[in-house]
């Protein structure tokens, strides 16, 4: 992806924003989850459906600031049928990519509310599908 100029970035955010994709809870999700940090205002909930190891479905709901909502909108968008071991490698400089490092540097907190909270997403799906295996097995 290309680095967006400061105003497309900024235009892209309040699009995502104002106009959140996938913004919306899931029947039957695999894992739901929610994270952030009530006490300063940012908090997201992903639902998420796995099947053969890449994501099937996620979406989210939450209230916050613009680059919180806003980035989580764009991971969901972009990480739908991702696989778990492409997230489980995504990191810091994959949220600068996706919103540019201005945005992520000015607010990393914000900016990365979504990625970590998919991650710990992955991380339980992992652990229930490990208990899932060793009981019936």
């Amino acid at each position: 992806m290309s680095e967006l100029d400061r105003s497309e970035q900024i235009e892209l955010l309040l699009d995502h924003f104002n106009n959140p994709r996938n913004y919306r809870q899931i029947d039957n999700p695999d894992v739901s989850l929610q994270g952030g940090n009530p006490g300063c205002g940012d908090i997201v909930t992903l639902y998420v459906r796995v099947h053969d190891d890449r994501i099937e479905e996620i979406t989210f709901t939450g209230e916050g600031c613009t680059i919180s909502q806003a980035a989580t909108s764009m991971l969901t968008e972009q990480l739908n049928g991702a696989s778990l071991a492409e997230i489980e490698a995504l990191d810091f400089h994959s949220v600068e990519e996706m919103i540019g490092s201005e945005m992520v540097h000015t607010r990393p907190k914000c900016a990365t509310l979504g990625l970590d909270t998919l991650k710990k997403v992955v991380k339980i799906y992992r652990e229930n599908e490990l208990r899932k295996n060793l009981e019936d097995g």
